[in-house]
């Protein structure tokens, strides 16, 4: 039986080094990887798989929609499926599927998943030197050269830090050039993930432990996400603001700028007091902020409906349960170095509903200017 393990990250070097040590280690894995680099170019993606004595074969298959990663998804199951074919005899026990740089790791594992093909990990390798340049970088992808399509909007901040959250193992190169703001940092942005110190750490054990991708899914979701929790370590905090009071949308929304500036990264899910029905997800990274509608809540659903929703979304729920509101809630989370808690805890309880507005009542608030209706293109 094959498994896959999947390796990605944008730290080049880290994610080279997470491969050979497998390759090295794990009797009889290949690995695979897709170059993007200059598709569109050329109109086609590279893709080399090899093993620990080198090159076993290059080959090239043609864009599909002038997208590489459509390429990449067309071409790698298929390419798994004869790998897999070939493990019967015992010839491949692990395939590595080293993902190109900005490729996220979520769409991959799915893909995989989707084919009847057994996800055994998700790495994401990183240096911890580079943490904070790469979650402060706010340029496009396409900027940097690492745009996956000619419509890929994605900044290098937002896509580092999805593939950072996802992967339940971190594979750390470690260098002269890291200090322990960093190394805190890294603990802070994800404290659940199993880290595997390279070069010489036991990274074949993390690659075949197992993998759940409808589990990765429901705890990226923004309503039952497990979030870092109060932290601070060399500098670096970790601050978690969580309130049962709707938001004003037009301070709220004229704070923006000021709360996406104040953290390195910020998460979490938010009510808006003029859509009180509607969870909303904050995600910031690199200066840059997207809020999106990501459904109800499940306190202004009917009974019946709760069957339709997953057990982990109504577990959460109820963790977070409240007499008047039910799930509603504000649970935002900052993670930076230097950060001003205090300062984030005001500005963010500014922008809280006063007393008076909140005796108005639910009528009253959704009669307040929409101030988000350009944000979620409404």
């Amino acid at each position: 039986m094959l498994s896959v393990a999947l390796v990605g990250g944008l730290h080049a070097e880290a994610r080279t080094a997470a491969v050979e040590r497998l390759l090295a280690t794990v009797p009889g894995s290949v690995a695979l990887h897709h170059d993007l680099t200059a598709a569109a170019g050329r109109g086609t993606v590279t893709r080399t798989v090899r093993d620990a004595s080198g090159v076993l074969s290059m080959d090239e298959t043609p864009l599909v929609n002038d997208c590489a990663c459509c390429a990449l998804r067309e071409d790698l199951v298929p390419e798994l499926e004869r790998l897999a074919d070939s493990a019967v005899d015992g010839t491949a026990r692990l395939a590595v599927v080293e993902l190109w740089d900005s490729v996220e790791p979520k769409a991959m594992a799915e893909v995989v998943a989707a084919a009847g093909l057994t996800v055994s990990s998700v790495i994401t390798a990183v240096d911890p030197a580079l943490l904070l340049p790469y979650l402060g970088n706010g340029d496009d992808l396409a900027e940097a050269g690492l745009a996956a399509a000619s419509t890929d909007r994605r900044t290098v901040a937002d896509t580092w830090a999805r593939q950072l959250e996802y992967a339940p193992v971190l594979a750390v190169l470690d260098g002269p050039d890291a200090d322990d703001e960093d190394r805190a940092l890294l603990a802070q942005l994800h404290p659940t993930a199993r880290r595997v110190e390279l070069p010489h750490g036991d990274l074949a054990a993390a690659a075949l432990a197992g993998f759940d991708v409808e589990a990765a899914a429901a705890a990226q979701h923004p309503a039952c996400a497990l979030l870092p929790q109060e932290a601070d370590a060399h500098g670096v905090g970790t601050f978690v603001w969580h309130r049962r009071r709707p938001f004003h949308p037009e301070r709220l929304y004229a704070a923006l700028e000021d709360l996406c500036c104040a953290a390195a990264r910020s998460r979490g899910r938010f009510w808006l007091a003029d859509r009180p029905d509607t969870l909303l997800a904050w995600d910031a990274a690199g200066g840059a902020l997207c809020v999106e509608p990501t459904g109800p809540w499940l306190a202004s659903l009917p009974d019946a409906a709760w069957e339709m929703v997953p057990p982990v979304r109504r577990a959460a729920a109820a963790l977070d349960w409240d007499p008047e509101h039910g799930d509603r809630c504000q649970h935002l989370v900052f993670t930076s170095p230097g950060l001003d808690r205090e300062g984030l805890a005001e500005l963010l309880d500014s922008c809280l509903l006063t007393d008076a507005e909140y005796a108005a009542g639910r009528e009253a608030w959704q009669r307040l200017p929409s101030a988000f209706d350009a944000l979620l293109e409404v």
